[in-house]
């Protein structure tokens, strides 16, 4: 799942990749997003996206790939980052 592209300003990355400053721009681009009506099914996942900038705060994980397995796992699915079936 580290490997799955997601996008950032200037084209996709690599989950793995991402640094907390691009997980924490992309929690605030999701919040900014959310609305009513069909928009508020993103909330969750800009909750999500916060969360795991946290778990980055915490853990002093410079990219997602730094952070632990359990907590990538964890929030991998709010994340719509899923692992291949």
């Amino acid at each position: 799942m580290l490997d799955r592209p997601v996008h950032v300003p200037g084209g996709d990355k690599p989950f793995g990749e991402l640094t907390r400053e691009e997980v924490a721009n992309r929690a605030q681009e999701l919040k900014d997003a959310t609305g009513w009506g069909p928009m508020m099914r993103i909330a969750p996942v800009a909750r999500a996206w916060a969360d795991l900038a946290r778990a980055m705060d915490e853990q002093a994980a410079a990219t997602v790939a730094g952070l632990d397995r359990e907590t990538i796992e964890k929030l991998a699915r709010p994340l719509w980052i899923t692992p291949d079936l």
